[in-house]
């Protein structure tokens, strides 16, 4: 990506390298409770197909009372659309993903839709979750990329809140998540790994920054400001303040790296401007999340 691809483009070229992959789903996610895989077009939403626990919250309208009776089991009946493969991809709407004079917005939307055109050649269904303010699904997303509408990145707090204490009801079990995020937020990674990976059959966290975030050269007078509170100081910045940052970044994504490894999660960073390679999303095969189709 350049720093003058628009966010649209950005879409539309997410979409062209994601159609080369499937979207690599594990077995949980592949299986219903008699181990027969599912696909997104056999059967309507109503249609039944299995049991599975009752989970608090769960709508009792799907309990099974004949089962209950007889075994005294809370079980629930699950219905097609509900164990057909399926991916949330998470994309974190703050302003710092729309870095001025960066390809980083029109990369964290090309992330996204190569996600979904890899599941949707995995014969997966797909949607993705703006986190902002609240978690709220992306106008479209549902479909085809080329007809999502384009994130405003206009959220003025981190995702951390949404996805904590707001997830989305409508995230699907024992399916597929990808956080699309810079990730940097004064967090516990932890909170956030464990509250994403709660449920799904596999996480993958992805830290996508800027090319001027990972390796800055900031050296000189500079005016530091915070894109999401308008805060600003001024600064005269040496050679050792920058290595300071870097080291600080080190730290800060290994502790990222270090949750994931503990939930069983993957942690993959990208450089948005070095997203494709020679027409291939090289970071995403390495860490397993795309399979080249």
């Amino acid at each position: 990506m350049t720093d003058t691809v628009s966010i649209r483009e950005g879409l539309l070229a997410g979409r062209a390298l994601g159609l080369r992959y499937r979207l690599a789903l594990p077995r949980a996610a592949l299986r219903g409770r008699n181990g027969v895989r599912l696909g997104v077009q056999a059967g309507a939403s109503l249609d039944f197909h299995d049991y599975r626990d009752y989970h608090p919250g769960d709508d009792l309208r799907h309990l099974d009372w004949g089962v209950y009776a007889r075994s005294d089991k809370e079980v629930v009946r699950l219905f097609r659309e509900e164990v057909a493969p399926h991916v949330d991809v998470v994309l974190d709407a703050s302003r710092s993903m729309r870095l001025d004079d960066s390809a980083k917005a029109p990369a964290a939307v090309a992330v996204a839709a190569a996600c979904a055109a890899a599941a949707d050649n995995a014969h997966c269904s797909h949607t993705v979750w703006l986190a902002g303010e609240r978690m709220e699904d992306l106008p479209g997303s549902r479909g085809d990329p080329a007809v999502w509408q384009e994130p405003a990145f206009d959220a003025t707090v981190s995702p951390a809140s949404a996805i904590l204490h707001a997830p989305p009801p409508a995230w699907r079990r024992h399916g597929v998540r990808v956080l699309i995020s810079d990730l940097l937020w004064p967090v516990e990674p932890d909170d956030i790994v464990r509250r994403l990976a709660d449920g799904a059959a596999a996480l993958t966290v992805i830290q996508l920054l800027a090319r001027a975030e990972e390796a800055p050269d900031w050296r000189g007078p500079c005016r530091l400001a915070d894109v999401e509170t308008g805060e600003y100081a001024d600064l005269l910045v040496d050679a050792t303040a920058c290595a300071a940052y870097v080291a600080a970044l080190a730290q800060h994504r290994e502790g990222w790296s270090a949750a994931c490894r503990r939930y069983g999660a993957t942690f993959v960073s990208v450089t948005a401007e070095r997203l494709a390679e020679n027409g291939r999303l090289v970071a995403l095969e390495t860490c397993g999340l795309l399979e080249a189709g």
